[in-house]
């Protein structure tokens, strides 16, 4: 089994695991291995050097993803809709440009307890809103795609709405 550190045009670096690296060169040729954090298809291979286990010292790298760990969840917005920037990678690498290995964990942590504390309503998303706004549905947290045109029409209406780009990572199971 190779692990191997990848990065994205993005700058988004994730690991991989693969059975070897022809396995590597054969999946990054049929356009099969994409960033987690916003699906660009553009990844390379960073250098990477071998573990060295020199006693009791943690590793640096063990330090960084305690932090991952330990980050609270940021609490959900009342209503939160995904996609209302052009495209997801785009929206991501604004909200994450820059950003170390494990603030995109804690990033993506983050977004995971948004999808599992609230209801996916889907396109439904604006009317929806407006029912829970109005008092015709009961108030509660939901996601959903709206286009710019109904999320601007919602906050002229007094209805907060928050643009939220959900990379796959956050919605599926990494293999």
């Amino acid at each position: 089994m190779k692990v191997l550190n990848l990065q994205c045009a993005q700058q988004h670096s994730f690991e991989g695991w693969f059975a070897s690296e022809d396995d590597f060169q054969t999946q990054l040729t049929r356009g099969l291995v994409e960033c987690p954090m916003c699906a660009d298809k553009g990844i390379h291979k960073l250098p990477s050097a071998p573990r060295l286990n020199l006693g009791g010292h943690p590793a640096q790298g063990a330090a960084l993803g305690q932090v991952a760990q330990d980050a609270p969840p940021t609490a959900p917005a009342t209503r939160v809709r995904e996609g209302v920037a052009a495209s997801r990678a785009d929206a991501l690498t604004s909200v994450v440009a820059g950003a170390s290995p494990a603030e995109q964990a804690a990033f993506l942590k983050a977004l995971r307890h948004v999808v599992a504390h609230t209801e996916d309503v889907g396109e439904r998303f604006a009317d929806e809103a407006r029912r829970m706004h109005y008092g015709e549905a009961e108030a509660r947290s939901i996601r959903g795609q709206a286009s710019a045109r109904e999320a601007v029409e919602l906050v002229e209406e007094g209805i907060d709405v928050m643009p939220l780009p959900l990379p796959l990572a956050v919605k599926e199971t990494l293999q």
